[in-house]
This record gives structure tokens, C-alpha cells and sequence, in this order.
């Protein structure tokens, strides 16, 4: 991201809690503790959904599920905006899947695709081990291993030793709000919002 438009967004949140509005950030966070009150089952098929606005059946979901039901709550739609720039930018996204083209019934929900939308249009963020690095509203990626990916939202909610805000995220048991933050490699750690 370029660095005036990293200004701008910083801008936007220094206003937003000088004049007490809740930030986007904040939001966000909120959003995402909205969706652990749902149930969902881990379910990794891949399923034909309109455009834009799709999502797979209620009740149903992955990792990427919990972030993009969160920005669409928000009216982000990460369907379409992930679907946009891979149409334009094909060559830049990974080829992980062996795809020609893109295929806007799964792409959004394809953690490197994202991490690489994050990276070309949100603010990449530093990966530390320093818990007071991850805010409200952050994206984390991690590694699990043999190639497998996961992305979680940060939220404003802290461990029980009150070092770490939660992380909420569906690694299989469901959209669930956890203490994981550094339980896995972190590949990833963006902001992405208004």
C-alpha cells in the first residue's frame, strides 16, 4: 500500500476517536464476536453462490467464511472485491488451485488469495512477537503446516492473563472467538477498511 494512502486510513481513525464515532477497526472486531454467537459447522466444499454477495450456506463455513461474513456486515463485500482485482491482476495471485482464470465462487475464500488482496490494497503490518502489535480489527495469517493456510480476525477481547486480544476464527470447531494468536507460524498481519 502506498504510504499516503497509509496515512489517509490512520487519519480516518485518529478522527473517528476524536469525535467518539466508533472506528472501523472497532467495528470490525464487533463483527466478528457478532458471528461466534451462530452456529457453524466446518465445511470446506466448494459450492456455487451468486455474485456478488454470495456466501455459502448458512450454517456452514471456513476460516476465510468468518473474515469475509465480518467485512460484509460492514458492506464489504470480499467476494467481489477479491473477484475484481483477480480478474485484472490473474498473474499476481498464486496457482495454488491450477486455475486459467478466476472463479468467483471460491477465490475470496482462499487464504493466499486473500493474504495477496491484503497485501496490494489494505496495510501490511509488521509480524512480531510482541502481543501489543495486534489490534482490534487486524487480519492474521498463519502456516499450520504441509501447506495449509488459516486467517483470523483480531478482536477486542483479551486472554485471561490480559497479555493478548483474542483472536476469532474457524479452525474446525466453528466460528469461535480463542487465545491462538501465536499458537501458529504467523504468515500474515494486515488492516484492511475504511
Amino acid at each position: 500500500m502506498k504510504k499516503a494512502t497509509s496515512l489517509a486510513i490512520l487519519s480516518v481513525l485518529l478522527i473517528s476517536t476524536v469525535f467518539g464515532q466508533r472506528s472501523f477497526p472497532d467495528r470490525l472486531s464487533d463483527a466478528a464476536l457478532e458471528l461466534t454467537k451462530q452456529a457453524v459447522i466446518y465445511d470446506p466444499s466448494y459450492y456455487t453462490i451468486s455474485y456478488p454477495n454470495g456466501d455459502v450456506p448458512s450454517g456452514k463455513g471456513v476460516c476465510s467464511d468468518v473474515v469475509i461474513r465480518a467485512y460484509r456486515r460492514l458492506g464489504i463485500d470480499l467476494q467481489k472485491e477479491v473477484h475484481e482485482d483477480m480478474k485484472a491482476n490473474f498473474r499476481l495471485y498464486p496457482k495454488n488451485w491450477g486455475l486459467s482464470k478466476p472463479d468467483k465462487n471460491i477465490d475470496h475464500r482462499r487464504v493466499p488469495n486473500l493474504m495477496t488482496f491484503f497485501e496490494r490494497h489494505g496495510l501490511t503490518k509488521p509480524i512480531t512477537k510482541n502481543s501489543d502489535d495486534y489490534l482490534p480489527g487486524d487480519i492474521v495469517c498463519w502456516d499450520l503446516g504441509g501447506g495449509v493456510t488459516h486467517i483470523g480476525l483480531v478482536v477486542g477481547r483479551k486472554s485471561s492473563d490480559h497479555k493478548r486480544n483474542l483472536i476469532v476464527h474457524n479452525i474446525g470447531g466453528g466460528q469461535v472467538v480463542a487465545d491462538c494468536l501465536f499458537e501458529y507460524k504467523i504468515i500474515g498481519h494486515y488492516q484492511y477498511g475504511k
